[in-house]
C-alpha cells in the first residue's frame, strides 16, 4: 500500500513538470484603439470637404510580456514585446441614395507601434452634392498585424442651414437728396461657427458706403447687424442685392437677399412755410415764418435755408446747423416791398445741408404774394383767421367806429337810466 502512495505522488510531480513544460504562461494581445478623432469643421453641408484627424493608441501600459516554462531544476524565461505593426488604415464610406461621405486615400504600412504609443492621421473627408440632410456613420477599419483590428463608427452629421439676410430696416422708397441708412441683419441658423462672413451690396443706380463689410466670425446661431448707406445717383424703381458670402470650414458658400428699392423726388428735408403775406402794401413788410423738417433716419449738418425773392428779404439766410433725425427748427424772414412794383411776386425757399462728407439742396419751394396800394393781408396755416395788415405789414389799428361802439352802448345805457328816474320822480310827486 505505502508503494502504491509513493508511485502515485511520483506521478503527479511528473505530470505537473510536463504541464508546466509544455503550457506556457499567455497574456492578452496588443489592445490598439481609436482614443480620439475631429472633424473639421463639425458639421458638414452637401458639397463640403472636411480634415479628419484621427489619433491611434496602443492601449497597453507595458512594454514587455513574460511567460515562464521549465522542468524540476531547469527553467525557461520568455520576454516578448507588445508592440504591434499597423498594415492599413481605410475608411468604408456612408452611403444614402446613391450619394456617399467618403475618404480619398488610405494609410498602408503604417509601421509599428509601441505599447502606450499613439500616431496621428489625418483624411480628406468629402460630403457628395446634393447629399440628404441626417446623420451618418462611416467605418474606419485598422488592420493590426497579430493582434485584433479595429472597426470604428465616425458621427457625422450633414445640415443644409445656411447664413441668411434679413431686411431689418430697408425701405421700398428713399429721397434721391441725401442718403438713407439701410440696415440688413445676418443670421447665422447653423449649429456651428462659420468664419469670414463678408455682406456686399448690389443695385443699379444707387451708390453704398462701405461697397462691402466684413463681420469675420459668426458664432451659432448668432445674428448681427450691419448698415449701409444709400446714396441715390438717379431716380427710378429698381431691384437692390445684398449678398453674403461665408465659409464652413475652408468650405465657401454663399447667400442673397433682394428687395425691390424706388429712388424718387421726396423732400424728406423741406422747408414748409406755416405763415406769409397774400399781400403787402406798397412800402410797406410782412413777415413769413417757416418750419424745417429732417426726416431722415440719419442727422444732417450745416442746414441753412436761403430765400429768393426780387423783394428785400431780411435774413437774406438763416443758419441752423446740425439736425438730428425728426428735428423740427423753426426761422422767420420779414420781406419789405419797396423795391418791387405792383402785382404779383414770388418767394422761394431752398434747404442745403452736408450728410456726411456730401452736399445737396432741397428743390425750391415757392409762394406767391400781391403788392397792392391799400392795406395788405396776411395768412396764418396755424389758425383761421385773417388780419389786416398796415403800412409796416403788422395787424393795423381798429377803426374809429369800432373804437366807439363800447362807449355810445354807455351812453345809451345813461340817458336810458335818467330818463326812467326823472319819469319814476316825476309819477312819486303826483
Amino acid at each position: 500500500m505505502k508503494k502504491i502512495m509513493t508511485t502515485t505522488i511520483i506521478s503527479a510531480l511528473i505530470f505537473s513538470v510536463l504541464v508546466s513544460l509544455y503550457i506556457p504562461n499567455v497574456q492578452a494581445s496588443p489592445a490598439v484603439m481609436i482614443s480620439q478623432y475631429q472633424l473639421s469643421p463639425e458639421i458638414l453641408m452637401p458639397g463640403d470637404t472636411a480634415v479628419l484627424t484621427l489619433q491611434v493608441r496602443n492601449a497597453e501600459t507595458v512594454a514587455t510580456q513574460t511567460s515562464t516554462s521549465g522542468s524540476v531544476g531547469d527553467t525557461t524565461t520568455t520576454v516578448r514585446t507588445l508592440g504591434v505593426d499597423i498594415n492599413n488604415i481605410w475608411i468604408v464610406a456612408a452611403q444614402s441614395g446613391g450619394k456617399q461621405i467618403r475618404a480619398t486615400a488610405n494609410y498602408d504600412d503604417i509601421g509599428y507601434l509601441a505599447a502606450g504609443a499613439s500616431i496621428e492621421v489625418k483624411f480628406k473627408i468629402i460630403v457628395d452634392k446634393n447629399m440628404s440632410e441626417g446623420i451618418y456613420f462611416p467605418v474606419v477599419n485598422v488592420d493590426v498585424s497579430g493582434g485584433t483590428d479595429v472597426i470604428y463608427p465616425l458621427l457625422v452629421k450633414v445640415s443644409n442651414a445656411s447664413v441668411d439676410l434679413l431686411p431689418t430696416s430697408v425701405p421700398s422708397k428713399i429721397s434721391k437728396g441725401g442718403t438713407t441708412e439701410l440696415t440688413v441683419t445676418a443670421v447665422n441658423k447653423r449649429e456651428n461657427a462659420v468664419k469670414e462672413v463678408i455682406i456686399t451690396p448690389h443695385g443699379d443706380g444707387v451708390e453704398f458706403v462701405p461697397q462691402s463689410y466684413f463681420i469675420g466670425s459668426l458664432a451659432a446661431e448668432i445674428s448681427e447687424d450691419v448698415v449701409f448707406s444709400a446714396k441715390p445717383i438717379e431716380t427710378g424703381g429698381s431691384n437692390i442685392s445684398f449678398s453674403v458670402s461665408y465659409k464652413n470650414g475652408d468650405n465657401l458658400h454663399t447667400n442673397s437677399l433682394t428687395a425691390p428699392l424706388s429712388v424718387i423726388e421726396a423732400l424728406d428735408v423741406a422747408p414748409i412755410i406755416t405763415n406769409f403775406p397774400l399781400s403787402i402794401t406798397k412800402g410797406g413788410s410782412s413777415r413769413i415764418s417757416i418750419e424745417v423738417y429732417n426726416a431722415k433716419t440719419e442727422k444732417i449738418t450745416g442746414v441753412l435755408i436761403t430765400p429768393i425773392c426780387n423783394a428785400t428779404v431780411i435774413p437774406s439766410q438763416y443758419f441752423i446747423g446740425s439736425m438730428d433725425p425728426d428735428d423740427v427748427f423753426s426761422a422767420s424772414f420779414d420781406i419789405y416791398a419797396d423795391t418791387v412794383g405792383y402785382g404779383t411776386q414770388i418767394i422761394g425757399f431752398k434747404v442745403s445741408f452736408k450728410q456726411g462728407n456730401d452736399y445737396y439742396e432741397t428743390p425750391l419751394v415757392s409762394k406767391t404774394f400781391s403788392v397792392v396800394s391799400g392795406p395788405g393781408q396776411s395768412y396764418q396755416s396755424t389758425g383761421s383767421s385773417t388780419s389786416t395788415s398796415g403800412s409796416n405789414g403788422m395787424p393795423q389799428a381798429p377803426s374809429l367806429v369800432t373804437c366807439l361802439t363800447p362807449i355810445i352802448l354807455i351812453i345809451v345805457v345813461i340817458v336810458v337810466v335818467v330818463l326812467f328816474y326823472m319819469r319814476w320822480k316825476k309819477r312819486r310827486k303826483a
